[in-house]
C-alpha cells in the first residue's frame, strides 16, 4: 500500500515538473515575441534561447529565433535554426522555402536546392518557390533545369520578377535576343523595376545598341538621379560614342557621392587618357593608388600617361613597380609583357660593360701566371654595367653568369692545353660590348701540403669526435714555396694571412650529418691539394640511436589558481605522462609549475628559445595541463595569477605560436599538447580526416619538419579527471613497437573520448610554422 502511494506521488511530481518547464518555456517565448515587436532582436534571441534550453523541441522558438537572427544579419545562425525547426515541422512548405532562401544567400547552393525541392513537393503551386529554385539552379549552372523552373513560375504568375530572372538566365545561356525580350516584358509589368532597366542597359551596350542602352539608363535616372550603376553604364555608352566630356561628367557625379571608389577613379582616368588629357589621367590614377597602392592597372596606365607628358623617370618607376606586383596579380601579369617592352626602351643606354677578373690574379700587362702542369683554368670575375648583361663568352664559349647585388658574377673552367690566351667578351642587352684578353705565363708546379693540428687527426686522416656538437673548430697549416691564394673546407673559406708563407688557418665548420670533410689549398699559381678527413663518432652514443635527434619535453602544470578553481588533475596528469615517457628516448624534461602570465611569456619567448638553441635540440614537445579559455576564435592558457573575465590576463596561444616561430631555424619537430581547451582556428589548421598513421621507417616523416598541435576540444575550464591524458599515457605505456607516431596516439584518444561521449579533440598543423609533412615520433629506448 505504502509503495503504491509513493509511486503515485513520484508520478504526480514528474507531471507537475514537466508542466512547469513547459510553462516557463512558453513564458520566455512570449517575452521574446514582445522584444521582436519592439525591434529588439538581440534580447529576443536571448529569450528564445532560454525557452529552448528548457524545451529543446520547441519548434516555433527555433523559427522565431531564426527570424531574429536574419533581422540582425546573422544568416548562418538563421540557417542552423531553420534546420532544427524542420526536424519537428516536416509539413511546412514555408519553412522549407525560408531555409532554401537563406542557404541561397549563404551560397550553400546544394543545401538550398534540396530545401527548395521539398518546399515545392509540399506546395506545387508556390510561384516564389519555383522562382527561387530557378535562381539556385542558375547559380549551380544547371541552366536547362533552371529554364524549366522559371517557366513554371511564369505559368503560375506572369509578373515582372519572373520575366527578369528568365532574362538573366537567357543571358547566361547566350540567348541574347530572348533576354532582351524578357527584360522588356518585365518592364511592361513594372515600369519602375530599376534592376531590370540596368540589366537591359548592360545587355544593349553589349549588343552594340548604344542609343537603346542610353534610353534604359535614362529611365533609371528619371527614377533615381544618383543611381551609380546607371551613371556608370551611361558613361560607357558615351565613351563608346567618343563623347568623352559627357562620359567624364557621369563618372564625376558618381565620385561626388563615392569619393573613395578606386574603380571609378580608374575608369575616369582611362576616359581622360583616351581623350588625351594625360595630366588629368595621371591625377585620377594617383587618387586610385592612394586608396589601393597595389592597383596594378592604375600603375600601368599612369606609366603610359607619364610617357606621353615626357616624365620618363616617373614612367620607369611605375613600370618597375608593376613587375613586382605581377607575382600574385593577374591584371599585372596581363600587362607585364607590354610593360617590359616599354621599360626596355626607356632604359636604353650606350656604355660598354666593365670587367674585373677575381680569379686567377691578373699581373702587369694583363698576364696570368699558371702552373706548368695545369690543363684547365678556373676563372671567376665580376661585371659592372648600367643595363642587364645578355651574354658572357670565355674563349668564344658561353658561360653561366648571375646577378649579385649591383654586379654580375661569372665562373668558368677553361681548357688551356692548346692556348696561351684567355679572351673575355661581355655584351649587355643593348648590344654594348667589352673585350678583354689575358696572356698565360707558366710557373712552378709543386702543390701545397696540408696538416690538421686540432682536433688531432691520425696518419690515415681519421678524426675521433667525443661530442655530438654540430660545429667543429679546426686549426691547421699549409706549406708551399709560393703564397697561398685560398684554403677551402668543403667549399667554405678558412681564415689565414694572405701575405704569409706557410700560413696557419682556422675555421669552424658544421659537421651535422657529415661523415667526412675535405680541405683544399691552392697557391697563387693554381697548384692545389685536396685532403679528406674521416669523422669517427664512436664516442657519441645516445643521439646516434635516435633518428629524432635530441628530444626535449616541457610540462606546464598550473594547479593553484588565485581566482579560478584550483585543480588536482594537472599534477596527476604530469606524473602519469612522465611515467609513460620513461620508456622513450627523451633527453631532458623541464617541469614548470604554477606559472604567472609574465613567467609564461618570458619562458617561451626568451628562456626556452636560448635553451633550445644552446643545446641543439631537434624535437620539442610542450604539454600544458591547467585551465584554458576559448574566446572570439582564440585559445588561451590560464596563468595562475589570471583574473576572471579579464582576457588581457590570459596567455594568448598566438603568442606561443610567435615564440615557436623563433625556434624554427633549429627545431625540426614541434608538438604542442594542451589538455585545457580548444586551441582555436588562428593557432592551427585542423585535419579534415582521420590522421593517417605514419611509419618510423619512413625517413621523410622523421627528417622533414613538422609543427603539430593536439588539444582537447572543450571550450570551458579544465576538469580533474582527464580521459584525454589517461588514454594518451596508456597508449605510450602499452606500445610494443620500436616507435610510436603521434597520429597513432591521436586516433586512440579520439576513439576513447568518443566512447565517453565527450567532444572530439582537435589535431592539426600549427598555422604559420614551417611543416614539410614530417611528424613527431616517440622512440622507444628498447628499440
Amino acid at each position: 500500500m505504502k509503495t503504491s502511494i509513493l509511486l503515485a506521488v513520484i508520478i504526480l511530481a514528474a507531471c507537475l515538473s514537466n508542466s512547469l518547464n513547459a510553462q516557463n518555456a512558453r513564458q520566455f517565448y512570449k517575452t521574446g515575441l514582445t522584444f521582436v515587436e519592439a525591434g529588439n532582436h538581440k534580447d529576443a534571441i536571448d529569450q528564445f534561447t532560454k525557452a529552448l534550453a528548457i524545451d529543446p523541441e520547441y519548434a516555433q522558438a527555433y523559427v522565431e529565433r531564426a527570424r531574429s537572427y536574419e533581422a540582425i544579419g546573422e544568416l548562418q545562425h538563421t540557417a542552423d535554426d531553420l534546420k532544427r525547426a524542420l526536424t519537428f515541422e516536416l509539413k511546412e512548405p514555408e519553412l522549407y522555402f525560408d531555409a532554401a532562401r537563406v542557404n541561397f544567400a549563404l551560397a550553400n547552393y546544394k543545401d538550398a536546392l534540396e530545401l527548395a525541392n521539398k518546399s515545392i513537393a509540399l506546395n506545387k503551386k508556390s510561384e516564389p518557390a519555383f522562382r527561387l529554385l530557378a535562381r539556385i539552379q542558375m547559380a549551380l549552372e544547371d541552366f536547362s533545369n533552371s529554364l524549366v523552373s522559371i517557366n513554371k513560375a511564369l505559368e503560375l504568375k506572369d509578373n515582372a520578377e519572373n520575366n527578369f530572372y528568365r532574362g538573366q538566365l537567357s543571358e547566361k545561356m547566350k540567348n541574347y535576343n530572348q533576354a532582351e525580350t524578357d527584360y522588356k516584358n518585365a518592364l511592361s509589368r513594372n515600369n519602375k523595376y530599376v534592376e531590370a532597366y540596368l540589366a537591359q542597359a548592360a545587355l544593349r551596350l553589349q549588343l552594340n545598341k548604344p542609343q537603346d542602352a542610353m534610353e534604359s539608363c535614362n529611365a533609371v535616372l528619371d527614377l533615381e538621379p544618383n543611381n551609380k550603376d546607371a551613371l556608370l553604364i551611361r558613361s560607357r555608352v558615351y565613351a563608346k560614342l567618343t563623347e568623352y566630356p559627357k562620359a567624364i561628367d557621369d563618372l564625376s557625379k558618381i565620385l561626388f557621392n563615392n569619393p573613395d571608389d578606386k574603380e571609378m577613379y580608374l575608369i575616369r582616368g582611362t576616359y581622360y587618357q583616351e581623350f588625351t588629357q594625360h595630366q588629368n589621367a595621371i591625377n585620377d590614377f594617383s587618387r586610385a593608388l592612394m586608396i589601393d597602392k597595389k592597383l596594378s592597372e592604375a600603375v600601368y596606365k599612369r606609366a603610359y600617361s607619364y610617357e606621353q607628358v615626357g616624365d620618363f623617370k616617373s614612367a620607369i618607376k611605375d613600370y618597375e613597380s608593376l613587375t613586382q606586383l605581377s607575382a600574385d596579380d593577374l591584371v599585372a601579369q596581363k600587362h607585364l609583357n607590354q610593360a617590359k617592352k616599354r621599360l626596355f626602351e626607356l632604359n636604353r643606354e650606350s656604355q660598354p660593360p666593365k670587367i674585373s677578373l677575381v680569379e686567377p690574379t691578373v699581373f702587369a700587362d694583363s698576364t696570368l701566371k699558371i702552373a706548368k702542369n695545369k690543363k684547365s683554368l678556373a676563372i671567376r670575375g665580376k661585371i659592372n654595367d648600367a643595363s642587364e648583361i645578355g651574354q658572357v663568352l670565355v674563349n668564344k664559349t658561353p658561360v653561366t653568369f648571375f646577378k649579385s647585388g649591383e654586379q654580375y658574377e661569372f665562373a668558368a673552367d677553361v681548357d688551356i692545353t692548346v692556348t696561351d690566351f684567355v679572351t673575355l667578351q661581355v655584351k649587355d642587352i643593348y648590344d654594348n660590348q667589352k673585350n678583354n684578353t689575358y696572356t698565360i705565363t707558366r710557373t712552378e708546379i709543386d702543390p701545397p701540403g696540408i696538416a690538421i693540428i686540432a682536433p688531432y687527426a691520425s696518419d690515415n686522416g681519421e678524426i675521433y669526435l667525443d661530442t655530438d656538437n654540430a660545429n667543429l673548430y679546426i686549426e691547421g697549416n699549409v706549406s708551399d714555396e709560393s703564397n697561398i691564394r685560398s684554403i677551402l673546407i668543403d667549399g667554405v673559406a678558412a681564415s689565414f694571412m694572405l701575405d704569409e708563407l706557410n700560413p696557419k688557418f682556422t675555421a669552424t665548420i658544421n659537421v651535422a650529418n657529415k661523415s667526412k670533410f675535405s680541405v683544399t689549398a691552392t697557391d697563387t699559381y693554381g697548384n692545389d691539394t685536396t685532403m679528406t678527413f674521416v669523422l669517427n663518432r664512436e664516442g657519441v652514443s645516445l643521439l646516434e640511436a635516435n633518428p629524432m635527434g635530441r628530444t626535449w619535453v616541457i610540462f606546464i602544470e598550473n594547479s593553484n589558481y588565485e581566482t579560478f578553481p584550483s585543480l588536482d588533475g594537472p599534477a596527476k596528469d604530469v606524473t602519469l605522462m612522465r611515467s609513460a615517457l620513461a620508456r622513450y628516448d627523451v633527453h631532458k624534461v623541464i617541469h614548470k609549475q604554477d606559472m604567472t602570465k609574465k613567467e609564461m611569456e618570458r619562458f617561451f619567448s626568451i628562456e626556452l628559445r636560448d635553451l633550445l638553441r644552446s643545446n641543439k635540440v631537434n624535437a620539442l614537445l610542450i604539454w600544458y595541463a591547467g585551465h584554458g579559455k576559448f574566446i572570439n576564435e582564440t585559445g588561451y592558457w590560464i596563468p595562475v595569477d589570471a583574473r576572471r573575465d579579464d582576457e588581457f590576463t590570459y596567455y594568448n596561444l598566438n603568442a606561443l605560436r610567435a615564440s615557436l616561430q623563433s625556434y624554427s631555424s633549429y627545431i625540426t619537430h614541434n608538438l604542442v599538447i594542451t589538455d585545457a581547451c580548444e586551441s582555436g582556428p588562428t593557432f592551427y589548421q585542423a585535419m579534415r580526416e582521420t590522421p593517417k598513421e605514419r611509419n618510423c621507417n619512413d625517413w621523410e616523416a622523421v627528417k622533414f619538419k613538422s609543427a603539430q598541435v593536439f588539444s582537447s576540444a572543450g571550450y570551458e575550464l579544465a576538469v580533474d579527471n582527464s580521459q584525454f591524458t589517461k588514454t594518451f599515457a596508456n597508449t605510450l605505456a602499452n606500445n610494443p613497437n620500436a616507435c610510436l607516431p603521434i597520429e597513432s596516439i591521436v586516433n586512440k584518444v579520439n576513439a576513447a573520448v568518443s566512447q565517453s561521449n565527450q567532444q572530439k579533440p582537435k589535431f592539426g598543423k600549427i598555422t604559420g610554422l614551417q611543416d614539410e609533412d614530417g611528424t613527431f615520433f616517440f622512440m622507444s629506448k628498447n628499440k
